[in-house]
């Protein structure tokens, strides 16, 4: 099962969870990245 959670704060792409999972995570901020801008931010 695949849910739309929202948009990515940094670049608007659309993050889902799947299957249980949220496919991007939520920063110290409490704003929704997606897994591409997590890791950018993470270095």
């Amino acid at each position: 099962m695949i849910e739309l959670v929202g948009t990515c704060a940094n670049c608007g792409k659309a993050v889902y969870c799947k299957d249980g999972f949220l496919d991007g995570v939520i920063d110290k901020n409490q704003h929704l990245l997606c897994n591409q801008c997590a890791e950018k931010e993470s270095q």
